[in-house]
Parts: C-alpha cells; structure tokens; sequence
C-alpha cells in the first residue's frame, strides 16, 4: 500500500511507511481520539487575539515534533551512534505523544487547574480504559510504561531523554519554527538541518553538539528568547489570558454559592467548576470549544461581572496592560489601591478587573541554576584542543543571556487614565 503522507507547512511532506511495523503503530495512534483530539486543542492559546494567523493546532505540532526526533535518530545515526529499532520506536512515540495532556487553550488551563499538562499524559498513558494505552499494550504490554517513563526524562540511553525534554530538544526544534511561521513573524527562525547534523553522543551517553553546530545553537537560543518576549509574553495575548483565568474563578465562585445559572449537572466542565476531580476520559472530553461554549453561555449570566467579562473576551474588548516593571514595591502598592479605589466607584469588582500579569524566564538553564551539569548544552570546543565544554563557556552570545521578569498590571480601559495619571506623577518623563 503507498505510504501515508500529511503536507507540514514547517517540514514539508512527513510521510509514514505503512509495510513498517513501527510506523504502522505511529499512524494507529495518530488515529486514535486521544491524539485527533489535540487537532481541536490551539498550539498556542490565546496568541490569535495578538497574532491573527495562530490558529494552529497541537496535532500538527505534535507530528512536526515526531517527524523532528526522526530526523535526529537518522543524523547520529548516520554520524556513527548506535541506535535498535526498539528505542528510535520509543524516541518516536514519545515525540507524538508527549501533548496528549494539554487541556483547553493550551497552558492556560494550567493556571486554572494547578495541575501541569505533562502529569496528565503520563496518566492517560498509564490508564487501562485510553485507546493509547490499549494500542502500545497490545503493541508491548512494556511499552506504555517505557513512554511514561522516557516522559519523566529517567529513560536510558540519556541522550534519547534529551531529544525529547531538555534545552536542545524536538518539542522546541518544532514549536520555535511553528509557531513563529504561524504567528507571521521571524523571531524564530533558526537554522534546524544544520543543528541536526552537529549532533553527537558522547563517551557518557550525552547529548553533544559538534564545534561546527555552536553558531547554530546559539541562533536557537536566541530564537527562543526572541519569540518569548516578542510573542509568548506579547501584552494582548497575556491579558486576554488574565481574563479568561479571572471568568472562569468568577464562574467557580458563582457555582460555589449556587449562582451559575448555565450548568451541565456531571459533565467534565461542571466538575472541574465544582472542584471534582476528573477521571482521564473526562480530561479528554474538554477542549476548547467546551471552553468556548461555556463562555458564549456565561455572557448572559445575570452576574454583571461574569457576563461582562465573557463578552469582552468574546469579543476581544482585551484589558488594557502597563509595565510596572520599574514601580518600587510601595509604589506597586499605591498604584493597585488607587486602580481599587477607581474600579470599585465605578462599580467594577477590583477582583476580577485588577490582574497581575507576572512573566519570566531563563532563555538558557546552564549558568543559573544548581543542577546545571544534567540540564546544560555540551558543545565541542576546538579553540585550544578538542575537548567538551558547557556553550556559555565557548559562547560569549550565551553567556550574556540573562533571565528576565516582566510585571504588568491588567484591567479595563475606564481606568486607564487613572492608571496613566498615576505613572505620571512617579516617573515623570
């Protein structure tokens, strides 16, 4: 039979041979509703409402991420590794899998939740009644708990845990080039092929980079800070994110009190508004248009806060952001009373209409924290004489990433002057 191909706007053809027992599992799970339920999961959240053309899916990048990891397999391969058809399976199913717990819009649930998507996965894979679980049961009765354990990132050989979870991995490989093709910008480009062929394994299992890929690396790194800052932490996308968190506390507290008038007694979404906890099949029946549907609903609640916010979400009316970033503690403190004070005069709940938008990262682990030594990126240093080194110790590009927060203050634009008077009288211009 031909092979199964699927056109990637970022890869170009993936194809999948179906006379190959290994690939022939890949396409039973691509098939299954786990799997075809990320199709209706966005890669990106909310992003759309900053960048009109991020409307992509986690299904397409969960196969950009397994066709990635092959491509890495055959490159050290090709560079001497050796590798059995049993742990590129194992790399390979993993790579596909390792979104399947992500909930409505992507990371935001996650707030909501207080639970993280990749404790979900490793449930769903671990869980009898999951078609995933039936299919590598029947494929190995092993293997569900191989991929739950190479997920967890204590797989052997160590170098296979790093292709799928570590600073050089192929969730990033992927989603840098995705998401900065989709969002239409080029923060995010790097130059993949030629990372992919400086790949090596060292004496010790690890992961290396050879000395012809470090600028290469460091054009990845810097991709990634760039796409953080310009596209991950854009002051829209967070906002309309604080306002979804702030709907759906709102809609909880309502549901607590017997003031939610919109309920689906049992179903998932009710359970999560009520805090019940969820069996995976029910976490695998929400996704964003359950989201959605909740809040076309919520907009005509007769709570005026919890209507009002449903339909400035819906249509985008987003809150207003301001960088506080400068503001001294006691500032911050005056600012939030004096927003508090407004808000409430004008019959606004300070709770749900003053959000902090608090925002960091570390665009490279290795220098800053203590267990850098299993999380940094060894490249090959040929300066002096061949050895291996930390990158930050070769790079000086690298060595001058630093991590960064970004503070921002959310709420509607009828206190927007309040909040721009403010600013003006303790940074004057």
């Amino acid at each position: 039979m031909p092979p199964r191909r699927y056109s990637d706007p970022v890869h170009g053809i993936i194809t999948l041979e179906r006379s190959s027992a290994a690939d022939a599992l890949l396409m039973a799970l691509i098939d299954t509703p786990e799997v075809q339920r990320l199709r209706r999961i966005r890669q990106l959240g909310l992003a759309c409402v900053a960048f009109q053309g991020a409307e992509h899916s986690r299904f397409a990048h969960s196969l950009g991420v397994m066709h990635t990891i092959t491509l890495a397999l055959e490159a050290l391969q090709r560079s001497g590794v050796g590798l059995d058809a049993e742990t590129c399976l194992v790399a390979r199913v993993a790579a596909l899998l390792h979104d399947l717990g992500h909930g409505p819009f992507s990371h935001v649930m996650e707030k909501v939740l207080h639970q993280h998507h990749e404790d979900w996965t490793i449930r769903i894979l671990r869980a009898p009644e999951t078609n995933i679980h039936a299919l590598l049961n029947g494929y190995d009765p092993a293997l569900p708990e191989t991929i739950a354990t190479l997920l967890a990132g204590t797989f052997q050989p160590r170098f296979i845990s790093q292709l799928v979870s570590s600073q050089l991995d192929c969730d990033r490989f992927d989603y840098l080039l995705r998401d900065s093709l989709m969002t239409g910008v080029s923060y995010g480009r790097y130059d993949l092929p030629w990372i992919l062929n400086a790949l090596a394994v060292d004496s010790s299992d690890r992961l290396i980079v050879r000395a012809r890929g470090v600028l290469a690396v460091e054009e990845y790194l810097f991709a990634r800070y760039h796409m953080f800052r310009r596209v991950y932490f854009h002051h829209a996308l967070r906002a309309a994110e604080n306002m979804l968190v702030a709907m759906f506390r709102r809609a909880v507290a309502l549901a607590a009190q017997g003031g939610l008038v919109f309920r689906l007694p049992e179903s998932a979404m009710d359970k999560l508004l009520t805090a019940h906890p969820l069996t995976p099949l029910e976490y695998l029946s929400l996704d964003d248009a359950d989201m959605l549907f909740h809040i076309k609903r919520w907009q005509h609640e007769p709570d005026p806060t919890l209507s009002d916010l449903a339909q400035c979400f819906l249509h985008r009316r987003l809150f207003k952001s301001l960088d506080v970033s400068e503001l001294s503690d006691e500032q911050l403190d005056d600012l939030r009373q004096t927003l508090a004070a407004s808000l409430t005069a004008q019959g606004l709940d300070p709770e749900s209409y003053l959000l902090e938008d608090n925002a960091q990262d570390i665009p490279y682990f290795g220098p800053y924290t203590p267990d850098a030594p299993n999380r940094c990126i060894i490249v090959e240093d040929r300066q002096t004489q061949p050895c291996l080194r930390e990158i930050s110790e070769v790079s000086t590009a690298v060595a001058g990433l630093r991590p960064y927060r970004l503070r921002r203050l959310c709420f509607p634009q009828a206190v927007r002057s309040v909040a721009d008077d403010f600013i003006c009288r303790i940074l004057p211009v």
